[in-house]
């Protein structure tokens, strides 16, 4: 073997190798040390581990009636989200791959445009309009904002799902004697079900993970996951703040692993690929 080709090879061999442990390091290490922190009754410096192993932490947690309430809430403002969200977004989705209308790029660059600014200044443009509507510090105001983040998933991904259906299969169903409503629930629906199910996965845990807008327009009377990580972060033990982050993270890893054969099969690039 040449000594060029080698010299290339073990460079790329400790490439490689920088890649995992710098990926292991700002990945797996801070998660590595939640889930010490949270299992243990102390940890001091310049210790290794923990100085002792317990679960008080997480009964802590459930304990805690505002801490419980925030993973209530955080639970019935995704669900919410993604029922109304679907109920809005997927006739749109449809209409949007299967009918050339006036104005259409123009209404999904628009769904886009949400997304592509930062999300503070929309919230504080919106202020004005929420008071007159009284929905400050209400649960269909806080939703409304869940909405802003979930939109543009619920719209994009489904109508490239819906437009990556082959027409052949519908005409040759409704060649066979279907109606309309039963060639889209036996053939269009189900064909175009793995891009709306990352949808709806990543729809929820917009709304699951969504922050500063709940705390904007919820506070004070509704603080969910997100929002109550602020308080915990300076009232009460690294402990704790670790079991509620440990408890945060659970549903996108789960929810995640359920859809990564769709999300790696490339639903999700399509998604944005809509012409």
């Amino acid at each position: 073997m040449p000594v060029s080709t080698m010299v290339t090879k073990i460079a790329r061999q400790v490439l490689t190798v920088i890649f995992v442990v710098a990926l292991l390091t700002f990945i797996v290490g801070p998660l590595l040390w939640l889930a010490i922190r949270a299992f243990s009754t102390s940890w001091t410096y310049p210790r290794l581990l923990p100085d002792g192993w317990t679960l008080q932490w997480f009964g802590r947690v459930f304990d805690d009636p505002q801490l419980f309430s925030s993973i209530r809430l955080s639970i019935e403002f995704a669900i919410t989200t993604l029922i109304v969200s679907s109920v809005i977004c997927l006739p749109a989705a449809y209409a949007f791959s299967r009918f050339d209308f006036p104005g259409r790029r123009v209404f999904l660059i628009g769904l886009f445009a949400t997304n592509a600014f930062p999300k503070t200044g929309l919230y504080v443009a919106l202020a004005a309009l929420f008071y007159a509507f009284n929905l400050m510090s209400t649960f269909g105001g806080v939703v409304v904002v869940h909405l802003l983040g979930t939109i543009v998933f619920m719209t994009w991904i489904p109508a490239a799902a819906f437009a990556s259906v082959p027409r052949s299969f519908e005409e040759a169903a409704r060649d066979a004697g279907g109606g309309r409503l039963r060639v889209f629930f036996t053939i269009t629906l189900p064909l175009a079900m793995p891009g709306i199910l990352v949808a709806l996965i990543m729809s929820f845990l917009a709304s699951f993970d969504e922050a500063q807008g709940t705390y904007l327009v919820g506070a004070p009377e509704f603080y969910t996951m997100p929002t109550e990580m602020y308080s915990l972060v300076l009232n009460y033990p690294r402990q704790v703040a670790a079991v509620f982050s440990i408890l945060l993270s659970i549903p996108s890893v789960v929810l995640l692993m359920l859809v990564r054969k769709h999300v790696m099969g490339g639903q999700l690039a399509e998604g944005f690929q809509i012409r």
